[in-house]
């Protein structure tokens, strides 16, 4: 029978103290290896947190990793080079480009049943974290994406 660890670790940082080493010793399992491989697959998120679950069977002592995505929110503040949204005023401007990057990446984890709706998720999440995107108000990108304006870019 399978038992299943669930940790969030910073993107490549990942180390064999806790929360990993604890809970993997007990199963006997290679933690240094189960480290290196966590690090090799959460590299391209440096600095942000992602959820990892390491599912251990304990009788033949082998292991598989899934990694999660990142916050939508982790993934506009890595976009636009910040580490917070705005607040009261604009935390910066994104392009239509990186909008439909993040958005084609979240598609799949996230509640929305196609691309198209992925990105106006994304746009969504800008309107948060006061983000504009081209210039335009979340809400004036999403209007814009109803309105067909990036569906060749969003299908690619």
């Amino acid at each position: 029978m399978t038992e299943t660890i669930e940790v969030l670790v910073e993107g490549g940082s990942a180390s064999a103290g806790p929360p990993l080493g604890p809970a993997l010793g007990p199963m006997g399992v290679n933690t240094g290896e189960v480290v290196k491989q966590i690090n090799e697959k959460t590299g391209d998120f440096k600095g942000m947190k992602i959820p990892v679950e390491v599912i251990v069977d304990p009788a033949t002592k082998s292991f598989e990793i899934k990694v999660g995505s990142p916050p939508t929110s982790a993934l506009i503040l890595k976009e636009l080079g910040s580490e917070r949204g705005g607040g009261s005023e604009n935390a910066g401007d994104l392009t239509a480009e990186q909008v439909i990057k993040i958005g084609k990446n979240k598609y799949g984890s996230v509640l929305s049943n196609t691309p198209k709706a992925s990105v106006k998720e994304v746009a969504g999440t800008c309107q948060s974290l006061k983000v504009t995107i081209e210039g335009m108000t979340p809400r004036e990108f999403i209007k814009k994406i109803d309105e067909g304006a990036f569906d060749e870019q969003i299908n690619q």
